[in-house]
């Protein structure tokens, strides 16, 4: 069998001129039956079989009992009984096999090169063995017992790309406290409302973060807030830059004033299977983000599985890199836990992929050797928009495989991707899944699923996906709702303190056993899925979920907004772009709109600042005063309104495309 990267129309042809060939199964083969198209049977005919095989290639405190419990669904238990580590089995095993001397991370800062900077704080480039990895994590776990933090607490971690922010997360994990990691970007404002809804006791955070060279602070943000967050006891501040942030005595502590006097031996704490491992805040469509709760021992079983075939992980030869950021669930899951629990040798970038020059990352491929490289379609785009010029002027044949995160990837990215990254040679991997499924759902496994541009292909072994229409039924060729109609080992357990909007959100849909994506897709003849986007208000920017209400709440926050609606809109660079209307308050509209994208910048984080704030005098909306955004993205995009004379003031449409247009 040939893995064969297949057509989505004629426009492969076009580009290409004909199908390509890649390197037979055998090639693939990450263990023995990872290139055997039976898996796929093996698993769907026996799924508890399935995932308690990648279970028990963990190590396992206590051996689990029971496999699955779906007694009372949607609250799934998975490998009950049992109890493990999850720092454990991403260092002490690894070390204890005799691989402490592999590196674990390879950590380029964003200035590297340039002399005189914060670079020279951290050597600019540092590789990071699991035994030193798993040393620093024990010390950062007794600093953090040292302060009172125990197994059940949540602690929040605000910090840049750095082997410390690993070693945070994997020591919370060895002592059985929850982390709540905050997106470095986010805004001191989202840190806040993140560590209110969890009553963090503790944030570790960073004096400053480099952006683009220049030092950003974060400690000093968070002072501002700090206040604010009444169970806030502790704050551990990584001196990244060198900046003297203000420490307040008693409650702030330098991370390496307290690694200093921690002790280097930190047993790991036995984890109950279903015991809380992380939180992840999401957007939601209701604009308060939610909680999304991961355990133990189900999530880790996932993105072992995954990252193993899906990337076809040869530890002891392989340099792989995911370049997301450690704030996304994208590097929960495939930076932390997956890569580690692997053994794998990891990438780890602090900056931007064209700072200083738009060939950093290609630079950053060519001297380490990378062989595994997954990023979002977004940075693809951006890569294609700078030139290939760029990648050309480095040597990339180490790549081997090529992976796609976040979003759906357009054909003609995906081409470009396989053909000027990959050289024509290496697979491509576009997965699909969620912050709540904790790993991937929908993906090509290299040298066995054929491939076509620009779709997620079949669902993972173990994993039921199928497409509902609006009564339920199944859609076996077409367009409808996406849903997953068999529990998985990574899924959320809950919304962290709200069960019932848990239950609302995702199982509500089409019965309490089968879990309500949110997306909508369409299946073609083929079986193979594609991803067509939200079914809910919730705009996927770069990959980034972020909520329609959320960005609306905080404009009209501003005094000088009286109302407002946001919408997504297709974006050829980062999948969606927010487009904001606002009413101004007293009618005074003017130059508004530069104070306003960086008033949510502000208050959310630069990501949610809109692309485009159209000022109006009013909005269309029903009878009942209800916005209608449905004919908002139809300004935007072009599209036909139809009939608006339902509306209280048809004439109000009139004056929103005259503006929209204004501004084009």
């Amino acid at each position: 069998m040939e893995a064969k990267q297949s057509p989505q129309s004629g426009e492969l042809h076009v580009l290409l001129g004909t199908e390509q060939t890649f390197p037979p199964p055998e090639h693939f083969a990450a263990q023995a039956n990872a290139n055997d198209p039976q898996i796929y049977e093996q698993a769907a005919a026996d799924p508890e079989g399935w995932w308690s095989g990648w279970a028990d290639k963990l190590e396992w405190i206590e051996p689990y009992e029971q496999v699955l419990d779906w007694s009372e669904p949607p609250f799934a238990r998975w490998f009950g009984g049992g109890r493990l580590n999850a720092s454990a089995n991403c260092l002490d095993r690894h070390v204890a096999a005799g691989n402490g001397d592999r590196v674990a991370i390879l950590w380029e800062a964003e200035d590297a090169d340039d002399p005189g900077s914060g670079s020279e704080r951290d050597g600019g480039r540092r590789s990071v063995t699991y035994s030193e990895l798993l040393e620093m994590t024990q010390r950062v776990a007794n600093a953090l017992k040292s302060l009172g933090i125990g197994q059940g607490d949540v602690v929040g971690i605000y910090l840049p790309m750095l082997p410390e922010t690993v070693a945070a997360m994997l020591a919370c994990a060895r002592i059985g406290a929850i982390h709540n990691v905050v997106f470095g970007g986010f805004s001191a404002e989202s840190v806040k409302e993140r560590m209110q809804f969890s009553d963090a006791k503790a944030l570790v955070t960073a004096d400053a973060t480099l952006r683009r060279g220049e030092p950003t602070p974060m400690k000093k943000a968070v002072d501002a807030v700090a206040g604010e967050i009444a169970t806030l006891e502790h704050i551990v501040v990584v001196d990244r830059c060198g900046t003297n942030p203000p420490m307040s005595d008693g409650r702030d502590h330098f991370w390496h004033d307290l690694l200093d006097r921690a002790d280097p031996d930190c047993p790991p704490e036995p984890m109950d299977s279903e015991d809380p491992l992380y939180i992840l805040y999401t957007s939601g469509s209701t604009g308060k983000p939610k909680g999304i709760l991961h355990t133990t021992a189900g999530y880790l079983t996932g993105v072992t599985a995954t990252h193993k075939l899906v990337f076809d992980l040869k530890p002891e030869t392989d340099v792989y890199w995911c370049g997301a950021d450690v704030g996304w669930v994208t590097g929960h899951s495939y930076i932390v836990y997956g890569p580690l629990a692997n053994g794998a040798t990891s990438v780890m970038y602090e900056g931007a992929p064209n700072y200083p020059a738009e060939d950093r990352w290609w630079q950053i491929i060519e001297r380490y050797g990378v062989t595994i490289f997954y990023t979002a379609p977004t940075a693809i785009r951006a890569c294609m928009k700078w030139g290939r010029e760029h990648p050309d002027a480095h040597d990339l044949s180490s790549l081997r495989l090529l992976g796609s995160v976040g979003e759906p990837i357009n054909p003609r990215a995906w081409l470009w991707y396989r053909e000027v990254i990959g050289g024509g040679r290496c697979p491509i991997v576009d997965t699909w899944w969620q912050t709540e499924t904790g790993a991937i759902m929908i993906t090509p496994l290299p040298g066995l699923t054929t491939t076509k541009p620009g779709s997620a292909t079949i669902p993972f072994p173990g994993i039921e996906a199928t497409i509902l229409d609006s009564a339920g039924k199944e859609i076996e060729r077409g367009a409808g709702t996406l849903v997953l109609t068999r529990p998985w080992p990574s899924m959320a357990r809950t919304l962290y303190r709200e069960h019932e909007r848990f239950i609302e959100t995702y199982w509500q849909g089409y019965g309490s056993d089968v879990y309500l994506v949110g997306d909508a897709a369409r299946r073609d003849e083929d079986g193979y899925f594609w991803i067509v986007g939200r079914i809910d208000d919730v705009i996927n920017v770069a990959g980034h979920r972020l909520s329609t209400m959320e960005v609306e709440s905080t404009l009209v926050s501003n005094p000088g907004v009286a109302e407002a609606a946001v919408i997504g809109i297709p974006d050829e660079m980062t999948g969606q772009a927010i487009v904001a209307f606002v009413i101004p308050e007293g009618g005074d509209g003017d130059d508004m709109e530069k104070e306003l994208r960086d008033y949510v910048a502000e208050k959310i984080g630069k990501l949610a600042r809109p692309k485009r704030i159209v000022v109006c005098d009013d909005l269309p909306k029903t009878r009942s005063g209800k916005i209608m955004r449905r004919i908002l993205r139809d300004i935007s995009v072009g599209e036909d309104l139809g009939d608006v004379t339902t509306l209280r003031d048809p004439e109000v449409v009139k004056d929103v495309e005259r503006r929209f247009a204004e501004q084009d």
